[in-house]
């Protein structure tokens, strides 16, 4: 099903309505439809499923910041999947408290990401938003991102992965599993990836007018990738933000949650909505030129181990093993100058040796898919093409560097862990 809006306010969904698929299908979101309102600058959605626990703190706590921030100028609306547990009806009971809130209980239609598109239809505000009703997204970082819409930005992201951001207490396979989707959507898409340095954070704001007219057919959770794929989105910026733990209620990751994404990514991939981007991805050039004048020091190195291990004049070691061996010194080599030079800056911000060592375990990481797929150019042009295994050798390392330059600029040198 896809799904649009329109840059004029869409009130057709009304306070504690529910909503099934008839009505939504039946709705009529024209201009001509809608009552003469009064400007309300931003709109907040909730999705929730089985949130009763934590609604009524979390609406307080979004309550007290938008006053202060837009006194009554505002409007949040909590979009429920018709809970079992509900927390729609813990909603409609916090209304006569709260003059700003609406609660839409959707029946026969679930997921999050139409949950938000619905509570922005039946919106008003020029700034859309959503945040996730279980408080893992703290309410306060909302202040930064509107002071960043206010200075003209059209979509503003909360990041875990720039300076102020992190995650509280993730495992080994949760940081893995997240850093892989990243990696693969950067191969996918990487014009729509690429251009925030959190695609499948839940947390943002965009300006209605970048997303007006234009139809959205969202897929699974991660309803920013299809802001990103398919709006018109201009500036882009980001704020850090500490991904909490869950106090109240049952996590919803699931297995599935990454199956739609990757079939979300495939989607857009295959529709070619990217070319709909003004904005096409902006290579660091200066820092582009660091990482390759610290790869070109690191080719020496590589050379220099792979002579001194493979020669029949030396060691005489095997192709593979010596390619190897070779190739993690150059990674450490590598490594230094990066850290050290080209990403200088970014290092200085995660000082001591703990720091370091994790720096250069996820370098390594990435690197080490780099080693896998130059021993596979170096096998194929040696063992198949003939070629000399020294040329085949600088072919493997000159293709491999730019994959590792791509890799380490999106996903290295990131504060991701937090006390």
């Amino acid at each position: 099903m896809t799904y649009s809006l329109l840059s004029v306010p869409l009130g057709s969904f009304q306070v504690n309505e529910i909503l099934s698929p008839e009505d939504i299908a039946e709705s009529n979101f024209d201009q001509a439809s809608q009552p003469l309102m009064k400007s309300i600058k931003f709109s907040l959605i909730v999705p929730t499923y089985n949130e009763c626990k934590n609604l009524t703190k979390l609406v307080e706590i979004l309550t007290q910041l938008l006053n202060s921030y837009f006194y009554e100028n505002y409007e949040l609306i909590i979009v429920d999947d018709d809970s079992p547990d509900l927390t729609w009806q813990v909603g409609l009971d916090l209304m006569p408290n709260y003059p700003q809130l609406r609660v839409m209980r959707r029946q026969g239609e679930k997921g999050l990401s139409t949950a938000v598109i619905r509570g922005w239809q039946s919106s008003q505000g020029e700034v859309l938003g959503v945040i996730d009703g279980d408080l893992q997204h703290p309410p306060e970082t909302l202040i930064k991102m509107l002071d960043e819409m206010a200075k003209g930005a059209d979509l503003v992201v909360a990041s875990r992965h720039v300076e102020g951001g992190g995650v509280s207490d993730w495992g080994f396979m949760r940081r893995v599993l997240s850093r892989g989707a990243q990696m693969l959507g950067l191969l996918i898409l990487p014009n729509v990836i690429g251009r925030v340095s959190d695609p499948m954070s839940g947390y943002f704001m965009v300006r209605r007018s970048a997303i007006a007219n234009y139809p959205m057919n969202p897929l699974g959770y991660k309803i920013l990738i299809e802001v990103l794929g398919r709006g018109n989105i201009g500036s882009v910026a980001e704020v850090g933000y500490v991904f909490q733990e869950r106090q109240e209620g049952e996590s919803k990751v699931t297995w599935r949650q990454y199956v739609d994404y990757i079939l979300h990514l495939l989607r857009l991939r295959s529709r070619g909505r990217i070319t709909k981007l003004r904005e096409k991805l902006r290579v660091p050039v200066k820092r582009f030129l660091k990482f390759g004048l610290v790869g070109f020091s690191g080719v020496f190195v590589d050379m220099a181990i792979f002579y001194l291990l493979s020669d029949v004049s030396t060691l005489g070691w095997g192709l593979t093993r010596s390619k190897m061996i070779a190739s993690e010194v150059a990674v450490l080599n590598n490594f230094l100058w990066n850290d050290l030079w080209t990403f200088r800056d970014l290092a200085q911000q995660q000082s001591g040796w703990r720091k370091l060592i994790k720096r250069f375990v996820k370098f390594n990481l990435i690197c080490l898919l780099g080693i896998g797929l130059n021993l596979i150019i170096l096998n194929l042009l040696y063992n198949y093409f003939g070629v000399n295994k020294y040329i085949a050798n600088l072919i493997a390392i000159a293709i491999v560097t730019i994959w590792n330059f791509w890799f380490n600029f999106k996903l290295s040198w990131r504060v991701t862990q937090t006390k």
